[in-house]
């Protein structure tokens, strides 16, 4: 009872966020809706990744429709990560075996906001995982910010409003997707005294 109540406050209170903006791919189709959330929920997706859960700002209707289109690279994303050492391996690129898909792990660190560009990306979907350290994403609004640079070679950054971005906290207990439509700002500073950070990145195929 009290992961429901949870589950239905964090669901209430992304609703209301997004009230306030346009943060992502609507979707008005509510039968769809409710079976992606409950597909989310049930973790028919997982192949054996146990390690975190999807954050509440991820779209679960993309990411239910974009799985079923492309179960091959998801179900091989999953799989990888769940049969790795995620804080022990080297940084650095790591192909996975019978796909096109490449994992990236990275040593980083996070920046003032002000250094920070956002982006987004037509082709590719952005998996993010924080395994180590805290990390902070913004996601900003649609009607109010516009791109500022031409669409190379699959990302095209933006000017937004600061104040209709919203930021969220990635730690190792959740993991972040970002759509075409999820239009994003990465290793944003946090406040936190350490800064460092190790983060997994894959980018699969969008399929539209």
């Amino acid at each position: 009872m009290k992961r429901q109540i949870t589950l239905i406050a964090m669901i209430i209170s992304v609703v209301v966020a997004f009230a306030q903006g346009v943060y992502t791919k609507p979707c008005t189709d509510k039968v769809l809706e409710k079976k992606a959330v409950k597909w989310v929920k049930s973790g028919k997706w997982r192949n054996g990744f146990k390690m975190a859960e999807p954050h509440q700002s991820v779209n679960a209707v993309e990411f239910y429709t974009q799985y079923k289109k492309n179960p091959a690279q998801w179900k091989a994303m999953f799989r990888w990560l769940a049969s790795h050492d995620l804080l022990s391996i080297e940084k650095g690129k790591h192909p996975i075996e019978g796909t096109n898909l490449t994992v990236s792990v990275e040593d980083s660190e996070n920046g003032d906001l002000s250094k920070r560009r956002s982006e987004s990306h037509y082709e590719h979907i952005d998996f993010q995982f924080v395994v180590r350290g805290t990390e902070r994403f913004g996601i900003i609004d649609h009607s109010t910010s516009k791109p500022n640079t031409k669409y190379r070679p699959d990302v095209i950054h933006y000017e937004y409003d600061k104040d209709k971005a919203l930021f969220y906290d990635s730690t190792p207990d959740r993991f972040f997707i970002f759509f075409p439509d999820d239009w994003h700002i990465a290793k944003v500073r946090t406040d936190k005294d350490d800064q460092k950070i190790r983060v997994v990145v894959v980018k699969l195929d969008y399929v539209k």
